[in-house]
């Protein structure tokens, strides 16, 4: 019979999981620092000591004070965290600061924000060691990964033909902050995914469903939007009239639902299926794959 401490482990740690999550070590340390230090922008700059999270007990009544005063006397150290981008909103103003729906017409805006909620439901599940919030954090991943990873796809594949496409004359885009929009959140929602998360059980027509709900639901409110406004967020709407907006929204549901398949794919082949034999069936499903 298994030990309770395997069995507690077990209970904290998918078998297939890379490294344990929630934590307060590793976890918490990508989870609220997915940046170097030295912040490009200097709103975001959040203090906190070195190894900090690394050394706080998991249950101590001095917790708060401990971590309180360590944080004043230790030097201060931006990390740069996954809302970054957002400052760029207000360092450069442009039209969309005023218009209807604000800078949420950018599915890009729309994708930071989620990948955003995706690591404040980590970080409070690694700081609370919450299995709710853990798991909160993963339903928000299956959807936030892979939409991240088709907003990369969709903007650099479209920069490298025309940035006129995807960038209008009128927006002001430094080089750090487009990388933090259109690069980095799909990168470290990656990192979480093959690192710190149990793996996938969504499905093809699942994932086609949710990714065709999305795809078609931000195209009816850029259609809205587009009619307080009187353009586009993005130029290639206008390129493509409007038969090619329905290829293009079609396009990019199928696109988001291939992503979610090869993410669930590249999960198997990195943390294995648990068991010697080729998998027969999605990573998540352990018993059908055979024992561990």
């Amino acid at each position: 019979m298994a030990s309770s401490a395997t069995i507690r482990a077990l209970q904290r740690k998918h078998p297939l999981q890379r490294l344990s999550s929630p934590s307060r070590g590793f976890s918490a340390l990508v989870h609220v620092s997915t940046y170097p230090c030295r912040s490009l922008v200097p709103w975001a700059d959040v203090s906190f000591p070195h190894g900090s999270l690394l050394v706080l007990p998991a249950s101590s009544s001095r917790s708060s004070s401990t971590l309180s005063s360590a944080t004043a006397r230790a030097p201060r150290c931006s990390a740069r965290p996954l809302t970054n981008p957002f400052s760029s909103m207000h360092e450069n103003p442009n039209r969309a600061n005023e218009a209807y729906g604000w800078h949420f017409q950018y599915l890009t805006v729309i994708g930071l924000t989620l990948a955003t909620l995706t690591f404040t439901a980590g970080l409070l599940a690694d700081m609370t060691l919450s299995a709710r919030l853990f798991l909160a954090k993963n339903l928000l991943s299956v959807c936030s990964a892979p939409m991240e990873v088709l907003i990369s796809i969709l903007y650099w594949g479209l920069r490298l033909i025309d940035k006129r496409l995807v960038v209008p004359d009128w927006v002001i885009l430094p080089m750090h902050a487009d990388v933090g929009f259109h690069a980095v959140p799909s990168i470290v929602l990656l990192i979480d995914l093959l690192l710190l998360s149990p793996p996938w059980t969504i499905t093809v027509l699942p994932a086609l469903a949710l990714s065709s709900t999305i795809a078609f639901g931000y195209w009816f409110w850029i259609e809205r939007c587009f009619q307080f406004n009187g353009w586009y967020p993005y130029p290639v709407f206008d390129a493509v009239g409007f038969e090619g907006r329905v290829g293009l929204f079609a396009l990019s549901a199928v696109v988001m639902a291939l992503s979610t398949g090869t993410l669930k794919w590249l999960y198997g082949r990195v943390n294995g299926y648990g068991t010697s034999a080729k998998a027969q069936s999605r990573p998540g499903a352990i018993k059908s794959n055979g024992s561990i």
